[in-house]
């Protein structure tokens, strides 16, 4: 699957469907996740780009598409976007050079 938005509807669809067969995973995730956005010490922008930094290097194609999507919601910029993948391939290696790709046609997508 190469469409990124597509990719990241699919992942919030399954929350959809897991929050009605088992709701109490979906509510201890949304509640971690919702914790987590928060502008604290870092802001939104910046845990999505270190979340997306993860997602590149555990090498998760859903994670990248809803990441590199909240990036950009949070104001991440391209040269960001592009930092952070530079960062999870130092940290995640030739594996992360792949899925950095997928996170680079992400972006393009997504900013078009």
């Amino acid at each position: 699957m190469s469409d990124y938005s597509e990719q990241a509807k699919a992942v919030f669809d399954f929350i959809g469907k897991l929050s009605k067969e088992n709701p109490k995973i979906a509510e201890g995730f949304g509640t971690m996740h919702k914790a987590t956005a928060e502008d604290k010490a870092l802001s939104a922008k910046h845990k999505e780009l270190i979340a997306l930094g993860i997602a590149i290097t555990i090498r998760c194609e859903g994670c990248i598409a809803c990441h590199v999507k909240d990036a950009i919601k949070t104001g991440a910029t391209r040269e960001e976007i592009v930092e952070t993948i530079g960062v999870a391939i130092v940290m995640g290696g030739g594996p992360s050079i792949v899925y950095g790709d997928k996170a680079y046609k992400a972006m393009e997508e997504m900013m078009k």
